[in-house]
């Protein structure tokens, strides 16, 4: 199957919203026309169409109504008409091959023929094509009229997001209402990662997530597989590192490719200098140690270039696996910056700070060099990289580079500091928030499962810390966000249990980010609407 990149563009304004808590059916009796009405008099050119022997009233039919989807679309134009049904034999057909994948996809997915390129017009077709123009490439517009469906965008993403709205709105044997939906996202981040390195979890298992997610239209999916506990994916440069149960480069190419075929960047993450416990299991020799000879759990020791040289074989090998064009540095919880005096508890690290920065630098320093090294390893390959705000340090010499993004969880760690530093410093911000979207097996220190409401009614992309919002001029900086699963208990929920409780909490994830608004639809209608859409 031909690759395809999730888009991230730049925040943009959205359309007003008309909301959707207003009726699905473009008619009265539920916009399912009766056999033969509507279809063949749209177009009397189709082959389809037939003159009748003599003259019969005409139906008219009420304005239709905005479809209910998830996320909801931004804007509905009503118009008066049968609106569309899928039966089978119809056809979709595209008008670039471009859109060959998105074509085949909704073909399959609603009983009906994918003709490809086609410049015949039918009553009954879906066709698929890509605008002239520029715009937002995530963008789309699609039209309901005369028995056809028109689903048109700028590029590729768009169409296939109009794809999802139609599968959503006729789900079921429904019917797309008739009338013009204009729709695009106002956040050009809409993620969900994993961790797969505490808890091992299935190829197929993360497959029907992408499905999942794709039809929602987020556009990442974070695979965090390197920790204390596990490191998840094979390594031709470092096999001795490998857990037993690990996914295969194969397994892992086939999950990438299935994201790309849904416009979702895989986005890795080997964190580091922290939570490498699994990396130095097999390289006792890199573990760092503080002045008494007591090993420090996770953490690596920065002042040592074979430390460097391993992360820096493992970046180098995954960026071919990873194609997509973000990367996740980690950067997080470094041991060594808890205590209350670093340079004391760790002079090894002190003295490599002086040595390459001069004689005032600090172990936050080496520790900010140490990231600004990795990501020149990363940044090589073209990608643009986020790190954990913990791993932003105040009052060092040493700088973290300008290009990379905050992913901003949490405001308890040492030193902690509120999101405004980053955003009036000019950096871009991506909302993991801790307080809302983190969903941690076991719920180990002060976490409980976050529930869909919770998320659907108090939380936006500003609530970065705990429960307030920054500013909202800030807004464009804030990129979007990502509901994340955090595997510190392994055995505390199932697979299944894990896909059940995280259901609702995608869902209202993925309705503030596409439209970060007050929701017209009250939990209550949302959840309803969530369970008939399935």
């Amino acid at each position: 199957m031909r690759r395809k990149q999730a888009v991230v563009a730049a925040a943009f304004v959205g359309t007003v919203a008309l909301g959707v808590g207003v009726g699905v059916w473009a008619s009265a009796d539920g916009g399912r026309p009766e056999e033969g009405v509507g279809r063949a008099s749209a177009d009397s050119a189709s082959p389809r169409a037939t003159t009748p022997s003599s003259p019969t009233p005409s139906r008219s039919y009420p304005l239709s109504q905005a479809p209910r989807t998830i996320p909801a679309v931004r804007s509905h134009t009503p118009a008066r008409g049968p609106g569309w049904r899928a039966q089978r034999g119809e056809r979709v057909v595209v008008s670039d091959p471009e859109l060959a994948d998105e074509g085949r996809l909704i073909a399959g997915e609603l009983g009906l023929s994918y003709a490809g390129e086609k410049d015949d017009v039918r009553s009954g077709d879906v066709r698929l094509a890509l605008g002239n123009g520029g715009g937002n490439p995530e963008s789309y517009t699609m039209t309901v009229r005369g028995g056809r469906v028109d689903i048109s965008g700028p590029g590729d993403a768009g169409v296939f997001y109009g794809t999802r709205t139609l599968k959503q709105e006729v789900h079921g044997g429904g019917t797309a209402p008739e009338g013009v939906v204009r729709d695009e996202p106002a956040k050009p981040v809409r993620g969900f990662m994993l961790d797969v390195a505490r808890k091992p979890y299935t190829a197929s298992w993360i497959e029907d997530r992408i499905r999942e997610l794709g039809d929602l239209k987020f556009n990442e999916l974070g695979l965090h597989f390197s920790d204390d506990q596990g490191f998840r994916i094979e390594s031709s440069s470092h096999p001795e590192i490998v857990s037993k149960d690990h996914l295969s480069k194969a397994q892992v190419k086939q999950i990438v490719d299935l994201a790309a075929a849904r416009h979702i960047t895989v986005v890795p993450e080997i964190d580091s200098p922290g939570h490498l416990g699994a990396v130095i299991a097999a390289h006792p020799d890199l573990q760092l140690r503080n002045v008494s000879g007591v090993a420090t759990r996770g953490a690596i020791d920065i002042s040592k270039d074979a430390s460097a040289k391993i992360v820096n074989d493992l970046l180098n090998e995954y960026a071919g696996l990873f194609t997509g064009s973000q990367w996740h540095l980690g950067g997080d919880e470094y041991q060594a910056l808890t205590v209350a005096d670093p340079q004391a508890s760790y002079p090894q690290l002190a003295t490599a700070a002086q040595q390459k920065y001069g004689s005032g630098a600090t172990v936050a320093d080496l520790a900010t060099g140490w990231l600004n090294d990795r990501a020149a390893t990363v940044r090589a390959h073209d990608r643009t990289m986020r790190v954990w705000n913990d791993g932003f340090f105040r009052n060092t010499s040493v700088q973290p580079d300008k290009d990379l993004q905050v992913a901003y969880w949490t405001g308890k760690e040492n030193g902690a500091r509120q999101p405004v530093e980053y955003l009036s410093a000019g950096r871009t911000v991506l909302n993991y928030n801790d307080e809302f979207l983190y969903y941690v097996l076991g719920q180990p220190q002060t976490f409980v499962y976050p529930t869909g409401q919770r998320i659907y009614e108090q939380w936006n992309p500003r609530v970065l810390r705990k429960t307030v919002a920054v500013p909202a001029h800030y807004d464009a900086q804030i990129l979007g966000g990502s509901f994340a699963v955090w595997s510190d208990v392994p055995t505390a929920q199932t697979e299944a249990q894990v896909a059940a409780g995280i259901r609702m909490p995608l869902r209202a994830t993925v309705q503030k980010l596409w439209a970060p608004g007050a929701p017209a639809l009250s939990w209550a209608q949302f959840k309803a609407l969530a369970d008939r859409l399935g």
